[in-house]
């Protein structure tokens, strides 16, 4: 493999951080005397958040301070014109004294807002913090508060580790949103199987995250590789690659289905031809122009895609299988690079909730079919074994009929752990485990098509979060989640579970934490209360960095096992009932909207 490829795959630019340093203005002494401990509380949130945040494709993140301490709203308009230039797509305001609130706030409807105020005695910005904190709410625009929790003395321009959670929370999540903002989604075919989450929900994507919607019939896979509407010398790359990284698993089909070795064959080739046309027709590909396609060169400035695949091309061209295995995977025939978002089926649902967890972690992330739950009785009569340790409450089974990024392997470390990494973490021999960890099944009967499926099981120990996002009619999109940690079980025991689904395909035994209340009471309710056969898979605890996400964007969380001290919306949910933080959550996005509506 070659280097780590880090670039903006997308049309426009990375969105930047804005930073507001806000000041009392009022002249002869008090404002001098603020001036510089102002700007330089500014400059500190700044570099912070430069040396601790990256973006999504491995980019910098930049901030942008406004020339000046706004003091007024002549300086507020003034800033506000500058981060229009630069492309700021969220704002922190610091301030360590007094100011006028709503003469110096951010007035954006559509930039998540977040306001620092300074813990001190002298000139207190925890009072202006409160002052413009009931300004925001009461005019409809919700803002997050940081208020460090010890009081610092003027001039200290540290910042406490409980403000820099918060700042960093804030800021990626506000950074997702920004990210999403103006780019589409690629329907690759319609709706498999009469799965609800693949039907296109255009108000979600444009009211709720500010994407729009791109289409293409599957034939279209057809025409390019007939046309040869593809790089044939990357081609030639790829397939040396594949048959040199991608070992050969077993073949499970019965002696009349079992298709020959030059069918075989000629699937390698097909799906290799469809990875590069998928990547195409989302991200574009000059190449393609010198071949004499431009308008296919410039892709569809897809974020994120879908892939119909069951049943109307599976039926007679080889699965999808490899194509969304290896490029929502961190690694390919190119090198190291980011993963794309690929849905399987095409449900855009699981697809959004897999941006929102590479958005949020950098990494790839595992889409699966929440399967099978297991309990401790049922794995003992079945296997003879006693479930212990994490695993003794009874685990699920998460797979799917072939696709999951290589990534999920758990073949990557951190610290000595299996993990998920950005993929500018990742080095080249932890792309080659996880290939060898993988074996390449000819597809099962029921893709008569052809194809081959991933066939792995993920390390244990990987803390993760599975994630899904629906939509309810007469509500509107909800955000379930449930953090947990990835469990392994003995070859014997896992061969005769797995075998009742399909030893072909990936799988992750995942054990939600349990909290002993409602639906986290047992394990058997979290599965329970699942709202979809699909969830994605996100490495880390991040349930409440997802949380926060999905306030910004107004999208309720029907569901999610994130200690309290985790929890971090914007000030005004409390205003809808304090006391009953999940009622209150469904409140305050109603009552404000969808982001973008």
């Amino acid at each position: 493999m070659e280097n780590v490829k880090v670039e903006n795959r997308l049309k426009g630019s990375m969105p930047k951080i804005g930073i507001r340093p806000v000041i009392d203005g009022r002249r002869g002494g008090i404002r001098e005397s603020l001036e510089d401990v102002t700007m330089d509380m500014a400059v500190t949130v700044a570099r912070f958040l430069i040396e601790n945040i990256k973006h999504s494709n491995g980019l910098d993140v930049e901030c942008v301070i406004s020339d000046t301490c706004i003091g007024g709203v002549a300086e507020a308009a003034q800033a506000a014109e500058k981060f229009a230039r630069a492309g700021v797509g969220l704002t922190i305001t610091v301030t360590p004294s007094w100011c006028y609130p709503t003469e110096t706030m951010d007035t954006d409807p559509h930039m998540p807002k977040a306001i620092w105020g300074f813990n001190g005695t002298e000139r207190p910005g925890a009072v202006y913090l409160a002052a413009a904190l009931s300004a925001h709410n009461q005019k409809g625009l919700p803002a997050f508060s940081i208020y460090g929790k010890d009081v610092q003395d003027m001039g200290d321009n540290s910042i406490p580790e409980d403000v820099q959670a918060r700042l960093l929370q804030f800021a990626k999540a506000g950074l997702a949103v920004a990210t999403m903002r103006g780019k589409s989604y690629l329907s690759m075919g319609s709706v498999s199987m009469g799965i609800a989450g693949c039907i296109v929900d255009e108000n979600f994507f444009q009211n709720y995250l500010g994407m729009r919607n791109e289409y293409v019939d599957m034939s279209e896979f057809v025409r390019r590789m007939e046309r040869g509407i593809y790089d044939p010398e990357e081609f030639e790359k790829a397939l040396g690659w594949t048959k040199e990284n991608c070992q050969i698993g077993q073949d499970v089909n019965p002696p009349h289905l079992t298709r020959s070795d030059e069918q075989k064959q000629g699937d390698w080739e097909t799906v290799v031809k469809m990875t590069l046309i998928a990547r195409d027709m989302m991200v574009g590909n000059p190449k393609l122009a010198q071949l004499g396609y431009g308008e296919e060169a410039l892709g569809r400035n897809a974020i994120a895609a879908g892939f119909q695949g069951q049943r109307a091309w599976t039926d007679h061209f080889p699965n999808g299988d490899f194509m969304e295995a290896i490029l929502t995977s961190s690694f390919d025939w190119n090198g190291i690079r980011e993963p794309y978002m690929l849905a399987t089926e095409n449900d855009t649902l699981n697809g959004i909730t897999m941006l929102f967890g590479h958005l949020l972690t950098d990494a790839a992330q595992i889409f699966a079919d929440v399967r099978t739950y297991w309990s401790p009785d049922a794995v003992k009569r079945v296997t003879g074994h006693q479930l212990i340790g994490m695993a003794a409450n009874g685990i699920i089974h998460l797979i799917n009929s072939g696709p999951a990024a290589l990534d999920g392997t758990g073949r990557q470390e951190k610290d000595g752990k299996p993990a998920m990494k950005p993929f500018w973490e990742i080095t080249q021999d932890e792309a080659k485990q996880c290939l060898e960890a993988t074996q390449w099944c000819p597809a099962v009967d029921f893709f008569r098509g052809g194809g081959y499926s991933t066939d792995f099981t993920t390390r244990e120990g990987m803390p993760v979060t599975m994630a899904r996002i629906n939509l309810i009619k007469g509500l509107g999109p909800v955000l379930q989640l449930a953090e947990g940690y990835t469990v392994e079980l003995p070859d014997d025991v896992h061969d005769k579970l797995d075998q009742r689904s399909n030893p072909t395909w990936p799988t992750t035994w995942f054990v939600p934490n349990l909290t002993g209340e409602g639906v986290y009471k047992d394990v058997y309710s979290v599965m329970n209360n699942w709202g979809s056969n699909h969830g994605a898979l996100s490495y880390g605890h991040i349930g409440g960095d997802l949380i926060t996400l999905a306030s910004m964007l107004r999208i309720p969380v029907c569901m999610h096992n994130v200690p309290e001290d985790r929890v971090f919306r914007p000030s005004t949910w409390t205003a809808f009932g304090v006391m009953e933080p999940t009622g209150a959550d469904f409140r305050a996005c109603a009552n404000f909207g969808p982001l973008y509506r």
